[in-house]
């Protein structure tokens, strides 16, 4: 009979997806809902638009995303190195706990965000975004250590499922504080709102660090190694590195999906970003109350009908396999581009994030699966899985830059949506590519 330490047990496949549910908060409350309305009401209660930072004068939405630039280029640099020396000393479960720990803080951190300190604000902003993203590369590269091959799509499928559902449970309690301050003793008004948010903030941290610890006392430390720590583990680190890197690249399989996911995880991860701007900007609201409601609606059917799509997309690629329903699930990306290019009325953003959320939870959850599977068996698990997440991360910085660009000299965010299109094309033109079996 197996222990819920064993490989494929199912305690330890919800320990591991159970990570989904304490970290996910960080991404919907502070990344997508609360902290830009906290943001952006801090500069319009202070009268002004820009503040001075790093010696010079600086508008508040380009400030924001500069850190968060930086913030990706940084995990993008530290995330392989990283994962040479966990995989070269056999311990990445402490590395994941460093990460978690030091976004969970940063969270609460975010407690004291203010104009008047801003450095210390964007420091603790910066290092949630690093804690954050640094964790996942460590607890993506578990994936193939806890579940067999024919486990691992529906099991990822359940990560983001539980993220989804634990998100906006805390979502939905700090959004009852931010509109009903009073029910809370916070008192009435724009400042009691100001600091039910800031609440909301402590609340991400502890609900990540806390729940986590289930997921940390099931998972094991890692692939036991005979090597220890020494002066030279950096550079050891490096050496674990660049031996998965040949490796990497010699497996046609694995390279080619990567340079697939390269691009169409670059579309995916603007649109998931911007999609709240666009329905800012490009929307007909009535007035700006039933905008701020919109967005706040809009952003709940996203997560909650992202639950539905993991689900089904893990049965579909059990059924017809992982490489032509991540080729569906493109093309239905492509379409929703194109239809949102022509939409101006709510009815039409709800409609579309509808969709959106059907194919955000599927693709999220089966990119991830479909890694795990085309990786061979081997120790260096997370090395292989830094270089997945440094796809990632850079195809989130090219394509937020040339989305501003596009923005920027055409004037029109909808022609930038329209150019994702693009991406979407060649993501399904190399997927056409990928060998289908091993």
């Amino acid at each position: 009979m197996r222990n819920h330490y064993e490989k494929g047990s199912k305690k330890l496949l919800f320990a591991w997806a159970f990570y989904d549910w304490a970290n996910s908060v960080y991404s919907l409350v502070i990344a997508s809902a609360i902290f830009p309305i906290y943001y952006l009401a801090l500069f319009e209660m202070s009268g002004v638009e820009t503040v001075v930072v790093f010696g010079g004068e600086i508008r508040s939405t380009p400030l924001l995303s500069y850190v968060t630039t930086a913030a990706f280029l940084a995990v993008a640099f530290m995330s392989p190195l990283l994962s040479g020396i966990a995989d070269y000393v056999g311990n990445k479960k402490k590395f994941m706990q460093f990460f978690c720990y030091l976004g969970s803080l940063s969270c609460i951190g975010l407690f004291w965000f203010d104009l008047e300190a801003i450095y210390f604000s964007l420091l603790c902003y910066f290092m949630a975004l690093i804690g954050f993203w640094g964790s996942l590369v460590f607890y993506n590269s578990y994936l193939p250590d806890i579940a067999y091959e024919e486990q691992q799509d529906k099991v990822s499928a359940r990560g983001f499922s539980l993220g989804y559902i634990g998100s906006v449970l805390l979502l939905l309690f700090n959004l009852a504080m931010v509109m009903k301050p009073e029910y809370f003793g916070l008192g009435e008004g724009g400042e009691a709102s100001l600091m039910a948010m800031k609440i909301s903030f402590v609340t991400v941290g502890l609900w990540w660090a806390l729940f986590s610890q289930y997921t940390f006392y099931y998972l094991p430390v890692g692939p036991k190694s005979n090597n220890r720590v020494t002066r030279n583990v950096l550079l050891n680190g490096f050496r674990e590195l660049q031996k998965v890197q040949r490796s990497l690249f010699d497996n046609i399989q694995l390279k080619r999906y990567l340079y697939a996911f390269f691009v169409y995880s670059m579309a995916v991860q603007t649109v998931m970003l911007i999609a709240t701007y666009f329905g800012e900007q490009e929307i007909n609201w009535a007035d700006s109350g039933e905008k701020t409601l919109g967005l706040i609606v809009s952003i709940l059917i996203i997560q909650l009908i992202a639950i539905v799509g993991a689900e089904l997309t893990s049965r579909a690629s059990g059924k017809f396999g992982n490489i032509p329903t991540l080729i569906v699930v493109n093309s239905i990306w492509l379409c929703i581009c194109v239809v949102a290019y022509t939409i101006t009325e709510p009815i039409q953003f709800y409609v579309t994030a509808g969709v959106v959320g059907l194919v955000m939870g599927g693709i999220q959850a089966l990119s991830r699966s479909t890694y795990s599977k085309f990786i061979p068996p081997t120790k260096d698990t997370t090395s292989y899985f830094s270089f997945f997440d440094v796809t990632e991360k850079i195809g989130i910085v090219i394509g937020m830059l040339l989305f501003g660009l596009i923005d920027h000299s055409t004037g029109d965010m909808r022609n930038s949506v329209l150019f994702l299109v693009v991406f979407f094309f060649f993501g399904i033109v190399l997927l056409l590519r990928v060998p289908r079996k091993k």
